[in-house]
């Protein structure tokens, strides 16, 4: 577990001094290199029992894409692969002709990924982790007009993630994945275990992050995150397959199942 955390820090975008916008406004700043990227034939077994089979489909600047499916459908699996996390059986995740499974200075700069756990030093407090992905002056910045703000990230600064409840621990972890001003999130249930309040509020910060151009990938079981789809999927039996959702909850529920 140790070791897995360590990766998602060294597998961190880092900074750069080009492709952003600050607003003066009071307005989180974003991205403006937007990525158009595919993902092709991905294919994942553990044990001989295959649960990915391959994954399909394509991300454009501006766009929400949701995953949905059933607990244990292989949605995480994804997330994973996509984020360099594991190595899927076949397949490609390319932007621009690149592979971004098999380079990692492009994955890197281009990919946020929030999993559905919590990867953070449990040791540690909220200023100690944000400091590993955050410039002082950044995270200042941040918790005093920023996403941190937003987030409520102050609240908590001087908490260890050991004493942290559930949602403390969501917010840190989406604090600490937008951070380098990624141009797609990957995002694992990220509104689970939180209040409503903060809900919207994160909610609002994707719409923010679209609109400039950001990418948003969101795995979930809340219907009232699909207002951030463009494009919905339900991953079932391993095979992705699109879905046109119009509202109706129930009709969503059996394709699920």
């Amino acid at each position: 577990m140790f070791c897995y955390k360590i990766f998602l820090y060294l597998a961190a975008p880092r900074r750069s001094s080009e492709g952003f916008i600050s607003a003066d406004d009071g307005k989180l700043d974003f991205i403006v290199m937007s990525v158009r990227t595919e993902i092709n034939n991905i294919s994942k077994s553990f044990r001989g029992k295959s649960v990915l089979r391959g994954v399909t489909f394509t991300t454009e600047p501006g766009e929400g894409i949701g995953i949905l499916g059933a607990n244990g459908c292989g949605k995480s699996t994804l997330f994973s692969i996509l984020s360099g996390v594991i190595k899927p059986d076949g397949g490609s995740f390319t932007s621009d002709g690149i592979d971004l499974l098999s380079d990692y200075k492009e994955r890197s700069s281009k990919i946020g990924y929030v999993p559905q756990g919590t990867p953070l030093m449990e040791e540690l407090s909220a200023r100690d982790n944000l400091s590993l992905w955050y410039e002082k002056e950044d995270m200042l910045r941040s918790l005093d007009n920023g996403v941190l703000k937003m987030l409520g990230i102050g609240e908590f600064l001087n908490v260890a993630v050991r004493r942290m409840s559930g949602g403390m621990k969501k917010r840190l972890s989406i604090g600490c994945a937008v951070a380098q001003k990624p141009s797609l999130l990957l995002l694992d249930e990220p509104t689970a275990a939180l209040d409503l309040i903060c809900k919207e509020d994160i909610s609002e910060y994707l719409k923010d992050f679209k609109a400039s151009g950001g990418t948003v990938v969101i795995a979930t079981h809340d219907v009232r995150e699909l207002d951030l789809c463009d494009k919905i999927y339900i991953l079932k039996s391993g095979v992705l397959i699109p879905f046109e959702y119009d509202g109706n909850v129930e009709r969503l529920v059996k394709n699920l199942i």
